[in-house]
Order: C-alpha cells, then sequence, then structure tokens
C-alpha cells in the first residue's frame, strides 16, 4: 500500500516540475526492504529507503517560487509519521511560571 503512495508522490513531484528534466531515478525493491531516489534538475529531489517492517526514512526538497530551499526529512514507523523541517511550524516555548509549577509538582507528590 506505502509502495503505491509513494510512486503516486513522485509521480506528482515530477508532474508538478514537468518541465524538468530527471537528473537520478532510482526504484529499487528487494526482500528486505525499498530504496527510492528521484532527482530533477530544477533542485527537486525525493528519496526514501523503507524496510520489511513498514519503516521508512526519507526526505524530499524543492526550491520554493521565492528562491527559497526547503527540505523535509521524516521517518514513519511504529510511531506515525514524524516530519522535520526548519520551515515547520513550531509550538511557542512553554513559561517559565509553567516550568516552576510543573517543577513543584513533581518535587511534591501528592500523598493519595
Amino acid at each position: 500500500m506505502f509502495k503505491i503512495l509513494l510512486v503516486c508522490a513522485l509521480a506528482a513531484l515530477v508532474a508538478a516540475n514537468e518541465n524538468a528534466e530527471v537528473k537520478e531515478l532510482v526504484n529499487d525493491v528487494n526482500a528486505d526492504g525499498f530504496q527510492t531516489k528521484l532527482v530533477l534538475d530544477n533542485g527537486s529531489a525525493s528519496s526514501a529507503t523503507g524496510d520489511v517492517h513498514g519503516n521508512i526514512d526519507g526526505v524530499f526538497e524543492w526550491v520554493s517560487p521565492e528562491g527559497e530551499h526547503v527540505r523535509v526529512s521524516y521517518k514513519a514507523d511504529e510511531n506515525g509519521y514524524q516530519p522535520q523541517s526548519d520551515l515547520l511550524p513550531t509550538p511557542p516555548p512553554v513559561p517559565e511560571a509553567i516550568l516552576k509549577a510543573i517543577a513543584y509538582i513533581q518535587a511534591h507528590p501528592s500523598k493519595e
């Protein structure tokens, strides 16, 4: 199932970059997993490796219309899809008062 999704994602990447030339294309599937890689001449690229347990590590990248290099790496395993990128939103820092309250609660557990 995931392999079909991955092939569709690669096809979408190529379609979105219809004027780009393919510089490198690798699609290897074997008994213990797979490896795929697509590199286009416009800076777009995608690669992933996976094992028989469904664990996948990958990365995709492109150059935005503003000229910024965008890179997203990810892991997909029993803990779900876990993307990482400087451009992904992150939660704000925990306020100091909350950190102090948590430390107090941990230092003074309930006697129940």
